[in-house]
């Protein structure tokens, strides 16, 4: 999988390359990140990349002419649909699970960082963005959203895990019915009065199998009854 990533910030990304999963993803091979800085596209001398808004307004919006221009070296000889394309917004889908494996199971996807108040419209409406959000909170820019779509997608790269079974079993993933994955527990059998479940020491592995099922059905109907009772709302402000 190759992630083309459009950012002002690409030294944020350096010690997320080099570690944990996302490290060893790399350096098997499985995984390649492309750090593009789209200041470079400026053509002023002050390599400005925002200006004020029309209409008045606070902050600084990011102008369109070296977003453009990065985006199509990317795409070089390429048409626009030839790829995903991510643009993180806060009008965007909800990124779950299931975008995760359509991204992982794709050669090579781009996604674009913003910062300040937002983009130039005429960023959203040039390219067949895909927009996605990752919650409904501010935050400075889309950097770590954009770390946390790429980690998402590299545990479910073929062989990156330990385990061929952890990203299937994992949380919200086809192998745990799309729900919260069960409790898990290690040795010590006892710490602190708190004792591992017997279930678990029997070597019944139907009855383990069942206990597991019925702990992580039991926790996914309180986590989707959790999520009913709240107020879904979409935040206003502009983010990135």
């Amino acid at each position: 999988m190759k992630v083309h990533v459009l950012t002002l910030f690409p030294n944020l990304f350096e010690a997320f390359l080099d570690e944990s999963i996302v490290g060893i993803a790399r350096e098997q091979g499985a995984l390649e990140v492309e750090l593009s800085d789209y200041r470079r596209f400026t053509t002023d001398k002050h390599n400005s990349v925002d200006d004020r808004p029309y209409g008045g307004g606070p902050g600084m919006v990011i102008k369109p002419e070296p977003v453009f221009s990065a985006v199509e070296e990317v795409l070089g000889e390429r048409e626009p649909s030839a790829l995903p394309m991510i643009l993180l917004t806060p009008q965007g889908e909800r990124f779950e699970q299931p975008l995760a494996e359509e991204l992982a199971a794709a050669p090579e996807w781009m996604v674009l960082c913003g910062r300040y108040e937002g983009f130039d419209q005429r960023i959203h409406d040039g390219f067949p963005w895909r927009e996605v959000s990752l919650g409904d909170f501010v935050l400075s820019g889309g950097e770590l959203p954009a770390m946390a779509m790429i980690e998402a997608c590299t545990r479910l790269l073929p062989g990156v895990l330990g385990h061929a079974d952890s990203a299937r079993e994992d949380s919200f993933a086809d192998g745990a019915n799309g729900g919260l994955d069960h409790p898990h527990y290690t040795r010590p059998p006892s710490f602190r009065d708190q004792q591992v479940p017997e279930v678990l020491l029997s070597g019944d592995h139907a009855a383990i199998a069942a206990w597991r099922r019925e702990r992580a059905d039991q926790a996914t109907e309180g986590w989707r009854a959790s999520r009913g009772a709240a107020s879904p709302h979409r935040i206003q402000q502009p983010q990135t």
